[in-house]
């Protein structure tokens, strides 16, 4: 059995300040095995933001997987966004834009896709994909995951430029390495959905599961600041939310996920 922490969109520049002690307690609490930051650790990437941002991730418990946002990206720096839309990530958060966790039981994969030529869309190229699934076949870990800031299903109410470009070809050699959840963010809604709804590719349904904003202001409409714990097995993965209720985060909606012969199938409530 392992336990991921799933944070997305901090925001360093735009924080809700009562949340960042209780998340720091939440997870020193619940010892998760690898948590997984997908993106958008400031608001505008300048260098006190991600100073701010690198203190706040040393407090938080290891090892970490982390990848870029959007956000992490240089918007009003036209020369930096081009010719170095990266370096402040780069030297204050990881040189690493493809970070790896694995060991016996879990992989977990980042992928990059933050670009320079969007201002809120993402992309994935083959290049990334092919050493994505280098490092997934690899591993003989039974569960395996993808790390992305931009998330590759969206919850009804959302149009399909919100998707990472590529999206398709890419779940295509995912599917096929054997990916079984895909972790998210960008959206600041938290969801649960599966790919067979919209990729239908034969004999495979991963989860794509998204996380709310852990600690920014730029929470949308009801939606709390929150993050997700997933324990996983060869069998089993179950999905718990955590949302700040103004004085800590406390676990909310619990799903769970079996493994079937297509894929991962939802266990209906009790």
């Amino acid at each position: 059995m392992r336990r991921v922490a799933h944070l997305s969109d901090i925001h360093f520049g735009r924080i809700e300040p009562a949340t960042l002690e209780p998340l720091v307690a939440a997870l020193r609490s619940l010892a998760p095995d690898v948590v997984a930051i997908s993106g958008d650790l400031t608001q505008r990437a300048r260098r006190g933001q991600f100073r701010a941002a690198r203190a706040y991730l040393d407090r938080l418990p290891g090892p970490r997987i982390v990848v870029p946002g959007n956000h992490d990206i240089p918007l009003y720096d036209v020369f930096s966004r081009f010719a170095r839309p990266l370096s402040n990530y780069r030297r204050y958060v990881t040189a690493d834009l493809a970070p790896v966790y694995a060991d016996d039981e879990i992989a977990l994969v980042g992928i990059n896709t933050a670009r320079s030529r969007t201002f809120k869309r993402g992309r994935v190229n083959a290049r990334q994909i092919e050493a994505a699934v280098r490092q997934l076949i690899d591993s003989r870990a039974p569960t395996k995951m993808v790390v992305t800031h931009h998330p590759f299903d969206l919850p009804a109410g959302h149009a399909d430029r919100e998707l990472v470009g590529r999206a398709g070809m890419a779940m295509q050699a995912l599917a096929e390495a054997g990916v079984d959840v895909f972790l998210a963010g960008h959206l600041h809604l938290s969801s649960t959905l599966h790919t067979a709804a919209r990729y239908r590719l034969l004999g495979h349904s991963a989860l794509v599961v998204a996380a709310g904003t852990a600690t920014s202001s730029r929470v949308r409409g009801a939606e709390k600041n929150s993050f997700n714990l997933l324990t996983a097995t060869p069998e089993k993965i179950v999905v718990e939310r955590h949302a700040f209720d103004g004085k800590a985060f406390r676990p909310g909606g619990t799903e769970i996920f079996r493994r079937g012969g297509a894929g991962w199938e939802r266990i209906p409530a009790a």
